[in-house]
């Protein structure tokens, strides 16, 4: 398997790593020569487009973001080439999400939606079959991981003192709104009941340092509630540690000859 990664931020170098200790590459680098950043290049060969990329990659790996699979997941599932993505509050544009879906169906490729920094994911698609009533996801920061969002107009994030909410809405309105922080909204979204029926609740809580994310569900299997406290990479606070995990995870389920 040749294997390439778009974007060499911090969860494209954290893939690049555990790839080469698993001997599968990267092989390409996919970023434009404006996203460059100050740190350590990928051991890998950069290129710009996706008309660049070598006929025999058959696995690219998005970690760039909800532009980057804009830009080219289209492109690359025309090609025949398989495409795993993190972005996943990319297909509440419904425009989007139809073109990747056309795409894929015209060439026989797959778009691999990763599970990003949330868990359960397979409870809910399970308890989907059998008819979910209500699926409600509560993300929880602390003021400083909601900087640079909408949150900033809704509340006073320097100056908090308790637990404040921010946002309630549906799922496609969080990851349309927060496109920097609504990917795990969208993967339950995805997961369950989908965008519009997904309840979403963002809070800034000063008492905490990890994010934290929630979910509870109901339907004719019972009920369930999922909680886990996330950490962020080192080489950056905004990214998931377990968003970055969950690619690789992803890639060894391609290529395992039996799976969960």
């Amino acid at each position: 398997m040749k294997i390439g990664i778009i974007g060499d931020g911090a969860i494209g170098r954290y893939v690049a790593a555990k790839l080469n200790e698993r001997g599968l590459g990267p092989d390409v680098v996919l970023t434009r020569i404006s996203d460059a950043s100050d740190s350590p290049r990928i051991s890998a060969t950069y290129i710009n487009s996706v008309s660049e990329l070598p006929d025999d990659i058959t696995l690219m790996v998005d970690c760039a973001g909800h532009a980057a699979l804009e830009e080219h997941g289209c492109s690359i599932l025309k090609r025949d080439i398989d495409l795993i993505t993190v972005s996943l509050g990319a297909l509440a544009d419904a425009v989007l999400a139809d073109n990747l879906l056309q795409a894929a169906q015209s060439s026989g490729a797959k778009l691999h939606l990763a599970s990003g920094a949330i868990g359960a994911l397979d409870c809910l698609r399970a308890a989907k079959v059998g008819g979910l009533g209500d699926v409600t996801y509560v993300g929880r920061k602390p003021p400083h991981g909601w900087r640079g969002s909408p949150a900033e107009k809704q509340i006073d994030l320097e100056t908090l003192k308790t637990a404040a909410t921010h946002f309630e809405g549906s799922a496609r309105i969080a990851a349309m709104t927060y496109p920097k922080n609504a990917n795990v909204a969208a993967a339950v979204a995805i997961a369950g009941t989908g965008f519009d029926s997904t309840k979403v609740k963002l809070v800034a809580d000063p008492s905490i340092s990890d994010n934290i994310h929630e979910i509870h569900a109901s339907g004719s299997f019972g009920r369930f509630s999922f909680r886990i406290e996330g950490r962020a990479l080192p080489d950056n606070p905004r990214s998931s540690a377990l968003a970055a995990m969950s690619v690789i995870s992803a890639i060894e389920r391609e290529i395992a000859p039996i799976t969960i």
